[in-house]
């Protein structure tokens, strides 16, 4: 029996073609925690991974520079991709921001559900939510 049979038994991947990893850098912290929340706010993504204190090496105006950054990883769906590109360049102090994305080829069914379920759009977006009626 071969480990990624086993594997497979223990943790089955259902593979995707509709979900995706992207990838933004900010200046700092306090940048990237408030582009993470706004796109999680929005809905377009289901989740921001924050990593602090990433070195970056890069070519800008024709030298080849060093910036402390901070990385964000959000995980979305194709369909969330377009509208969350357009609020990271609104929102991102950048000229020319990071916003790299990567298919996700695959992973667990009930993780990729998750994501489908956590980019729906709010049914009643912009509505004030109902009182709980509830009797204590």
């Amino acid at each position: 029996m071969s480990t990624a049979g086993a594997f497979s038994k223990v943790s089955p991947v259902r593979h995707t073609h509709h979900h995706v990893v992207v990838l933004v850098t900010a200046p700092d912290l306090k940048v990237a925690k408030a582009l993470a929340a706004a796109v999680l706010e929005s809905r377009l993504a289901a989740c921001a991974n924050v990593v602090p204190k990433v070195e970056s090496f890069f070519w800008w105006e024709d030298k080849l520079q060093k910036a402390d950054e901070t990385q964000v990883v959000f995980k979305t769906t194709t369909a969330r991709l377009a509208d969350l590109e357009k609020l990271i360049n609104e929102k991102h102090p950048y000229d020319t921001p990071e916003f790299l994305t990567m298919p996700a080829l695959g992973g667990s069914a009930g993780y990729l559900d998750w994501i489908d379920a956590s980019t729906k759009p709010a049914e009643n977006a912009g509505e004030e939510p109902e009182a709980d009626n509830a009797e204590g």
